[in-house]
């Protein structure tokens, strides 16, 4: 009878975090429709500008309701600054560039290779040994990239006629993200959630503050519409706020490989919110992609797991 009325507790302990996670996986998946939309109405540095600002607010926040605020010493505010330009700065400046011309819902399939980029970083810098199965899941996610890129379809992909610049920037953001979750991972397990992610993102946006002042993005404050202040208050409520402290709380309850596997949930719900919203076409080249990068990141991660 004790270990029925324990197992009620914890399943449901174990519920409200999968919620969480899925909750940010939702969010994620439909924040690059948000983006697109915001940064055809604004600048892209107004648009992570104001993203963050909002972010930053909900963080201060969340940090006095929890009470974790303890003043950084030096070396920490500096090794939260480094990770705020990598992680903040220049990943959104990439994201927010490259959705001028790249489709939101390719970008979601473009990001799931990530944690194939976390693989063949730690193989190179950490030493792990990769398997057959993890170089098998690598080629594979990378065969599935162009066919998720190719707007033509498949005339366009055999003739090279695919790859835009925002294509480019969107990929180059999966393996700078890739740099930022392996440089972080030490900093952040010393933290709480909400600490760590206020000291991250408020050192990351104080440097695009700097770029928004010496920009023409101030002036672009009055040419967002309805649609476009949705869409940029979606991105800093949700988006930077919220699903950042669903994700940790997650994190936190659940184990990694739990909460990872939501991940997975992302680049479907981006491409299903990009039809409908945006009504960008769903094409059998980005399916049969969007299956193979799939694929190729179960392999990957199923290869690095505990045991396997």
């Amino acid at each position: 009878m004790s270990d029925r009325a324990a197992a009620g507790p914890r399943s449901r302990v174990d519920a409200v975090a999968l919620a969480e996670g899925l909750f940010a996986v939702v969010v994620w998946g439909a924040s690059f429709i948000a983006t697109k939309i915001a940064v055809a109405e604004a600048a892209p540095v107004t648009v992570v500008w104001l993203r963050f600002a909002i972010g930053v607010a909900i963080l201060v926040a969340a940090v006095a309701w929890r009470r974790e605020w303890v003043r950084p010493d030096r070396r920490t505010l500096l090794q939260f600054a480094a990770l705020g330009a990598l992680g903040i700065t220049f990943h959104q400046w990439l994201q927010s560039n490259a959705l001028l011309t790249t489709r939101a819902s390719t970008s979601g399939w473009i990001i799931a290779t990530t944690p194939v980029f976390i693989a063949v970083l730690a193989a190179l810098v950490l030493r792990e040994r990769l398997g057959r199965q993890a170089w098998l899941g690598i080629a594979l996610a990378a065969a599935g990239v162009p066919l998720v890129v190719a707007r033509g379809g498949l005339d366009a992909l055999l003739g090279g006629r695919f790859w835009s610049a925002g294509d480019l920037m969107m990929l180059l953001s999966a393996p700078n993200w890739a740099v930022f979750s392996v440089a972080s991972r030490g900093l952040l397990r010393r933290h709480p959630a909400a600490r760590a992610l206020l000291l991250m993102m408020g050192c990351g946006w104080l440097l695009t503050t700097v770029q928004f002042a010496l920009s023409p993005g101030p002036a672009d404050l009055g040419s967002l519409s309805a649609r476009g202040w949705a869409a940029v208050l979606f991105l800093g409520v949700a988006c930077s706020g919220l699903a950042y402290l669903a994700w940790f709380d997650a994190l936190h309850k659940l184990s990694a490989s739990r909460t990872g596997a939501l991940l997975y949930l992302e680049p479907l719900i981006a491409t299903a919110v990009a039809a409908a919203v945006l009504g960008e076409p769903v094409t059998p080249t980005i399916v049969l992609g969007g299956a193979v990068i799939l694929a190729g990141v179960w392999l990957v991660e199923s290869s690095r797991a505990p045991g396997a």
